[in-house]
């Protein structure tokens, strides 16, 4: 699947600097948290309080700094929440707010309110609406952008990808024909990658590990779990690594790349990962820690690049079985659509899985609920460049 979209620059055009430079300091911070362990992590002060972030929504400024200071809320919220019960009160009177989805949607609905001809603004509004399961209003929005661009491709390719999700056929073909119409060699790669994402439910999962695996030029990718606010890990992130450890030991030739990198204490998923398993015996020089990723989607193309850099050919991904459909498809995706760039051999077929089972039983594994199909779909569409909010947030 391939991605041809425009985004926005949104530079800060005269915000106070109260709010934009805690934003660029806090994301300066962050990132040395991700690349160095040992740093510490930011301090409460470093970063916009709620009011300062809503004191830049000021009627009296320009537009640009309106639609600016709505996003920069947008984003506070999907990444660190926030009070609901103030903001509701103070900022969205009348807005019945249930959780920081929905601080993220009103905002983006009032930036679209504001500048209404901006196309990347509805589609962050869509996403918006995604994350709050109303796949309804999300096509709706979508809807609202074919009104103002019929031939607005991205547009049509998250309708059927919504659509597929929630299970209506025909209108996803609908959207399909239109794409064929619009740019049917695009068309063509994204048509293929949504087939991959609707065969997600039909994945088997390995609880065993593949007893056919290359000896040589293979890598296990673990994949790394939310640390605990201390920086240890939860009994998710061990039972990944229980699996690798066994993986590790019947091919003693492979890698083991450990992907996660959203720091707590200073400590990295990768880090922490690594640790463990140094501590019980396998080979640092072995592992080869990625500690930048801070989502499913970044798990693959920087671990995926990776491998292409330590001359992988065939890559066994390990994580919870409740998470393997949707990593195997965005994996999938990256590896096909960005590999000759990387300089990656690994092809979607060349990858296999093993999972740490998080069910009951294999019966219940096996039942893809409409919701996990809907953020497979959703995945697949960010891991092909398609951003949820275009220019502010893959």
């Amino acid at each position: 699947m391939r991605s041809t979209i425009t985004r926005i620059d949104r530079r800060r055009r005269g915000l106070r600097a109260s709010v934009a430079v805690p934003i660029v300091l806090a994301t300066a911070i962050a990132l040395v948290g991700c690349t160095d362990p040992a740093s510490s992590e930011p301090a409460a002060g470093d970063e916009p309080t709620v009011e300062e972030l809503f004191d830049a929504v000021d009627n009296a400024s320009p537009t640009s700094e309106r639609v600016d200071a709505l996003t920069d809320i947008a984003m506070h919220y999907y990444w660190n929440g926030g009070d609901l019960s103030e903001t509701e009160e103070e900022f969205f009177q009348g807005v019945t707010l249930h959780g920081d989805y929905d601080v993220v949607a009103e905002a983006m609905r009032q930036a679209v309110e504001i500048d209404p001809h901006d196309l990347d603004l509805r589609y962050g509004l869509a996403s918006a609406q995604l994350l709050q399961d109303d796949v309804e209003a999300s096509l709706e929005t979508l809807d609202g952008i074919l009104a103002i661009d019929p031939d607005a491709y991205d547009a049509h390719l998250r309708a059927a990808a919504y659509s597929s999700a929630s299970g209506d056929d025909a209108g996803a073909a609908e959207h399909v024909a239109e794409m064929q119409r619009i740019d049917a060699e695009r068309a063509a790669d994204d048509v293929a990658a949504l087939d991959s994402a609707a065969a997600a439910s039909s994945l088997t999962l390995n609880e065993d590990v593949p007893a056919d695996l290359p000896e040589q030029g293979h890598a296990f990718v673990v994949l790394g779990y939310a640390l605990a606010d201390d920086g240890t890990m939860e009994q998710t992130l061990i039972d990944r690594l229980e699996v690798a450890l066994d993986a590790a030991e019947e091919y003693p030739e492979s890698t083991l790349i450990v992907t996660g990198g959203v720091p707590q204490e200073g400590v990295t998923e990768a880090t922490a990962m690594t640790e463990w398993l140094v501590e019980q015996g396998v080979d640092e020089d072995r592992i080869v820690p990625e500690a930048l990723a801070t989502d499913t989607v970044e798990n693959a193309l920087f671990s995926l690049q990776l491998a292409a850099d330590h001359d992988v050919d065939t890559v066994t991904v390990i994580s919870s079985a409740s998470h393997m459909r949707r990593a195997i498809t965005i994996f999938d995706e990256v590896a096909d659509s960005l590999g000759p760039a990387m300089g990656l051999d690994v092809t979607g077929d060349d990858l296999t899985n093993v999972v740490a089972m998080d069910y009951d039983s294999a019966d219940e594994a096996a039942e893809v609920t409409p919701q996990e199909q809907l953020v497979i779909y959703r995945d697949l569409l960010r891991a092909s460049g398609v951003w949820a909010f275009p220019g502010l947030q893959r």
